[in-house]
């Protein structure tokens, strides 16, 4: 606590405990209690993120513009930027590092895996409720925090830069899987360029555990990690929510039960901008997202582990092991899945 209490001091007086938060893989984050009130810190990291003020910009334009809704009411809580003595949004330490605060919403929790199907339909109604909301929000008027992000065909291009040639069972897998799908890295990319999916406001790192819960209600009540909102396709966030919620462990599959609960319950919310093009581009984004985390998951240990947090050597490797696994769970369902997305888009016409 003592090293950082001169940070937390920047935003409040009287810091009482600083304990670490959460388990991002990317950004430092602390609970700082005061005897009045609790909130969070977070230490943004720069060699992710280059301009943490833009970060920043960005959260301040989108809760301006949440606070101006009228007619519908908002049923997701946006955390508030909180300023410094000097009344600013972000404070730069002795070692040239950006930190800022953020409300923090009492009586949540996140989870790490879905419980019941009920967790899925909040999810998917969170979801699609933030791109509703966001629907009328020029993506003109927000910087690109992350240029390049979930551009897979640049993934795979840095992935051929740094390519070795494969030694262990495990590193054998990934080169090979790569290998045999790497053109669908060009699907949602190509779709775009075509004028085929627009660009739209998104969260752009929608997991599951970004989604806090009521404790007492189980609703959804914010959607927080707002880091990579952004102009970019809403098949991102689709296709990573889903990567993130319908995971199954041991062995590693695609769970179509809770695709289905969760984009049913997102369409209600988003179905009213969706065109023909946005649901038939929903099965390549749902397969391509692991696909691309696989080849960042595997790019970074090939390169030492320099991106994602790790707490040993190989923990990179089993990451693109279980991605580039869920992603053949996924091709193998392709069908069904199709045949899902086909029923759920009648429903949402003849509703």
């Amino acid at each position: 606590m003592s090293t950082l209490l001169p940070i937390a001091s920047q935003f409040a007086n009287a810091v009482t405990e600083i304990t670490p938060l959460g388990n991002g893989l990317i950004n430092d984050t602390y609970l700082v209690t005061t005897p009045s009130s609790r909130f969070v810190l977070q230490r943004i990291n720069r060699t992710v993120f280059a301009a943490p003020e833009q970060i920043m910009v960005n959260l301040t334009t989108l809760n301006r513009h949440l606070a101006q809704k009228s007619g519908a009411p908002v049923k997701l809580q946006i955390p508030e930027i909180l300023k410094t003595r000097d009344n600013d949004t972000l404070y730069q330490d002795q070692n040239g590092d950006c930190w800022r605060a953020l409300s923090f919403i009492a009586n949540t929790e996140s989870i790490e895996t879905i419980g019941t199907i009920g967790d899925a339909e909040q999810v998917g109604f969170a979801l699609g409720h933030f791109h509703r909301l966001t629907s009328d929000l020029a993506p003109s008027l927000l910087h690109d925090t992350l240029p390049g992000f979930h551009i897979t065909p640049e993934y795979l291009k840095r992935y051929h830069q740094v390519l070795q040639q494969p030694v262990s069972q495990e590193d054998r897998y990934c080169a090979d899987f790569i290998a045999r799908f790497q053109p669908i890295a060009d699907d949602l990319v190509s779709a775009k360029q075509q004028g085929l999916l627009p660009l739209r406001v998104i969260h752009g790192d929608p997991k599951l555990n970004n989604f806090l819960f009521d404790k007492h209600s189980r609703k959804i009540v914010s959607i927080i990690d707002l880091d990579t909102v952004k102009p970019g396709l809403v098949h991102y966030d689709i296709g990573d929510c889903l990567r993130s919620c319908c995971c199954t462990a041991e062995p590693v599959g695609f769970d179509l039960d809770i695709c289905a609960a969760l984009l049913k319950s997102y369409l209600v919310e988003a179905g009213a901008f969706f065109t023909g093009h946005d649901y038939r581009y929903l099965y390549p984004a749902i397969r391509l997202i692991p696909f691309e985390l696989g080849i960042r998951f595997y790019t970074d240990y090939l390169e030492g582990n320099r991106y994602f947090k790790v707490t040993e050597p190989e923990q990179n490797l089993r990451r693109a092991v279980s991605q580039f696994r869920l992603c053949e769970s996924i091709l193998t369902q392709e069908q069904a899945i199709k045949g899902l997305i086909s029923q759920l888009q009648n429903k949402v016409n003849i509703d």
